[in-house]
């Protein structure tokens, strides 16, 4: 198990496919501003709500120089579903293996009705553009997230 990254770290790199047949890599965003947010599973009702409210503040992220994009473990074909189901316009990349997750510290023991699995915590983090961490949001719960993260990727420019 690595050190999970905090605020203040270096990004782990990384290099994930990604919807629609690309790929994304930590380098693809040197001297830009990244929104790397981390969610369970496509088209469950909090991950869409997330995706949904990226998307709509896409223009907003834009105009504060940052990039967003979500990672889940779900293939690249099932994020170009959830995609075309719900009109996202946010990059998904998928970490099939969980490498990502792991390096990101965001795959964790989950308990659901009394029953332990492994999964992926719903965290983001807000990179800039040097390539350091420059916040952490851990057990993220979707309303009001995007809007703080808004915030803070505003407050890096």
């Amino acid at each position: 198990m690595t050190q999970t990254p905090d605020a203040g770290d270096k990004a782990p790199k990384f290099d994930m496919p990604a919807d629609s047949g690309g790929r994304v890599r930590l380098a693809d965003f040197r001297d830009k501003t990244l929104v790397l947010y981390f969610y369970p599973k496509d088209d469950t009702p909090g991950c869409t709500k997330e995706a949904i409210g990226f998307t709509e503040a896409a223009a907003a992220f834009k105009k504060a120089g940052a990039v967003v994009v979500g990672v889940s473990r779900d293939t690249p074909a099932k994020h170009d579903k959830f995609k075309a189901k719900h009109e996202l316009t946010v990059t998904l990349a998928s970490d099939e293996d969980g490498s990502v997750c792991e390096a990101y510290g965001v795959w964790k023991e989950k308990t659901l009705y009394g029953r332990k699995f492994m999964g992926v915590e719903r965290s983001t983090f807000l990179i800039d553009p040097k390539g350091k961490i420059a916040q952490v949001w851990r057990k993220v719960r979707v309303p009001g997230h995007v809007e703080a993260v808004l915030e803070a990727a505003r407050a890096l420019k």
